[in-house]
């Protein structure tokens, strides 16, 4: 009797350990501007799907709602399927495909940041400081309390999650905030999608407007192991001695065991990342399939 409970535990052990080897541990590369020839079309923009640990997340949405429901279309990717989508921020280049994904999958949760705007965010309350002294007529909601107030959006069936810190939204899988403090950008809240892996973290990036080492920091205080950042690490603008100090922080300092830069890194950034990581470094154009450790 006991020689037969054994069996029959150790068989259900090995199913599962064979059908969780089935299991894609990938990040596929959707929506981009450079990678090699094929029947995908390339424009600037980001968009990635993540399938791990029987999860399918899709990171970003790309600039342009009939180029990402090709590129989706031509990778097989069943947008129905998924279980949940992580919007980096609020720029175009990452959000127009949202309408694609919406009019496929209405109820997905889409963790977004936190903005007083495009994801039905709430504006302060402080820009409703009373005067009493003003006549009714030029009042707001004619000094009445008018509860929360929520900006609109163009995906007014989205069922937006607002996120404001760090948060598991999957057993292994973290959704992070980190604040720009860059010209242009300044106090812009971007989200980063980290996925705990055997060999540490595999974080996913939109633009790293507020740096990618300080997103790497911080999703360091989840898991101090980083394996991988794939995405985009905003040095289009940036001279050269910027991109190296970038890339030898993300060597030297912190470890970074790969790395796979795409979107708005810049060719110059690129090569400076290529030169830093050598066989370390992986290709990450529109079409690429990335593997992560299991």
């Amino acid at each position: 009797m006991r020689r037969l409970t054994f069996l029959v535990a150790f068989t259900l052990v090995m199913t599962a350990l064979h059908a969780d080897a089935q299991q894609p541990a990938r990040v596929t590369i959707l929506y981009d501007a450079f990678g090699p020839a094929s029947a995908l079309q390339k424009d600037w923009g980001f968009a990635a799907l993540v399938e791990y640990g029987g999860r399918r997340i899709l990171f970003d949405a790309g600039n342009d709602a009939t180029i990402f429901a090709y590129n989706v279309k031509q990778l097989g990717v069943d947008l129905t399927r998924l279980d949940a989508v992580v919007v980096s921020h609020r720029h175009g280049d990452h959000t127009t495909g949202l309408e694609v994904v919406v009019a496929a999958n209405p109820g997905v949760p889409i963790y977004v940041p936190q903005e007083p705007a495009f994801f039905r965010g709430g504006a302060p309350k402080e820009f409703l400081a009373r005067d009493p002294s003003l006549p009714p007529q030029m009042r707001y909601f004619d000094g009445k309390d008018p509860g929360v107030l929520r900006s609109g959006t163009p995906w007014p069936q989205a069922d937006f999650q607002i996120v404001g810190g760090t948060r598991e939204i999957l057993p292994g899988f973290f959704v992070l905030t980190t604040r720009s403090e860059k010209a242009g950008t300044r106090e812009m809240n971007e989200l980063s999608l980290a996925i705990r892996s055997p060999k540490g973290l595999a974080v996913i990036v939109g633009c790293s407007h507020p740096g990618v080492e300080n997103i790497l920091i911080a999703a360091a205080q989840i898991d101090k192991r980083l394996y991988t950042t794939i995405g985009g690490f905003h040095l289009v603008l940036a001279p050269g001695e910027e991109i190296e100090r970038v890339a030898n922080m993300l060597h030297d300092t912190l470890g970074l065991q790969r790395v796979a830069p795409g979107h708005c890194t810049s060719e110059p950034g690129f090569a400076a990342f290529m030169r830093r990581f050598g066989d370390r470094f992986d290709p990450a154009g529109l079409g690429a399939v990335l593997q992560l450790p299991r």
